[in-house]
């Protein structure tokens, strides 16, 4: 079954950090560009962070440059997103997705509050 399955999310205070993964199965994620989303409530789903395959490049919303870092590993068929210095507006649910014939996951949520 081609799928992607996010985890990691939880409640964090501002400041603090989070470790999100995204586990792909079903097809062979280093094949393919990835990337992370997220969506607010109320919010469009917007694009946070994009890796090459071999994850030699990579680029990011200006909102999160900085602070985020996505990185890959081909060999467990995952990639990461690290997520530092964390702003209540980073609250949302955060999706990861490679190719297009791979459905959207169910998202792993993410709050920062105190």
């Amino acid at each position: 079954q081609v799928q992607v399955v996010e985890s990691g999310g939880g409640l964090v205070q501002p400041g603090g950090s989070l470790r999100l993964s995204c586990a792909a199965s079903g097809f062979t994620f280093g094949r393919y560009d990835a990337g992370w989303y997220r969506q607010a409530p109320g919010k469009e789903r917007e694009l946070v962070a994009r890796i090459t395959n071999t994850g030699s490049n990579t680029n990011y919303a200006d909102s999160v440059k900085g602070r985020f870092t996505i990185s890959r590993d081909n060999a467990k068929n995952t990639v990461y997103l690290q997520m530092n210095s964390l702003k209540p507006e980073d609250t949302a649910v955060y999706y990861c997705n490679g190719p297009t014939f791979v459905p959207w996951g169910q998202g792993t949520q993410v709050t920062v509050s105190s």
